[in-house]
């Protein structure tokens, strides 16, 4: 069978080439974002656990920084950021006008900016994925045109219609169609499936920024 796709796309020009090149490109980085963020998601979801953890055996906020200096999970950055806010609301030298205001406001600011930071981290590559999903197909259908239009000149040119005309061109076609799929299907599969964890990440991140809120303006109290 690969002898005959061989033999098709050999006879088939640069145009059609093309088109293959174009696809299997595709195909190659959907695969490899796809590795990569879904790593990545991995990845955040074990240090979270870990981060998390540390919230149980720790005795007051300068410990727990210390504990999760090494850590890059979201809920240790966003720890790390919101702890750093607050040492820089109460710093004596700070008269910028952000610290004019109160450090509940202020605070609650802080931590949505560095929500939003944190989470831009796991939104590379999903508008690719979603290019190609939506575009594979409409490349694969231009093979499967062109090669309708050598079947057609084909008989054009020889006057007769057959299979022996018109096979290799409709072969052309057929593949460059399949391979489109190919290429479009999982990347579609992965963009979803990127994008629900990606919410499911950004729930957890955001329900425990207000218990980290809380902890802050309760620590502030004391």
């Amino acid at each position: 069978m690969n002898g005959n796709i061989a033999s098709i796309y050999a006879q088939s020009g640069w145009i059609l080439l093309t088109v293959l090149a174009i696809l299997v490109l595709m195909s190659m980085m959907t695969w490899i974002i796809a590795l990569i963020r879904c790593y990545c998601l991995w990845c955040a979801k074990r240090d979270n656990r870990a981060a998390l953890s540390c919230f149980t055996t720790v005795e007051n906020l300068a410990q727990l920084q210390h504990e999760l200096a090494g850590n890059q999970s979201p809920v240790a950055l966003l720890t790390r950021n919101a702890l750093q806010a607050s040492k820089l609301y109460h710093d004596k030298a700070n008269h910028s006008l952000a610290a004019a205001m109160p450090f509940n406001q202020y605070l609650s600011s802080q931590i949505r900016n560095s929500m939003e930071q944190i989470m831009r981290r796991y939104e590379s590559g999903l508008t690719v994925l979603a290019s190609i999903s939506s575009s594979a197909p409409f490349i694969g259908l231009f093979g499967t045109v062109w090669g309708i239009y050598h079947a057609l000149i084909n008989i054009g040119h020889t006057g007769q219609m057959s299979i022996a005309v018109v096979a290799g061109p409709i072969g052309e076609a057929l593949v460059s169609t399949a391979i489109g799929l190919f290429a479009a299907i999982p990347a579609l599969l992965f963009y979803n499936g990127l994008v629900r964890s990606k919410k499911n990440l950004s729930r957890d991140l955001d329900g425990f920024a207000h218990d980290l809120h809380a902890q802050l303006l309760n620590n502030e109290d004391k």
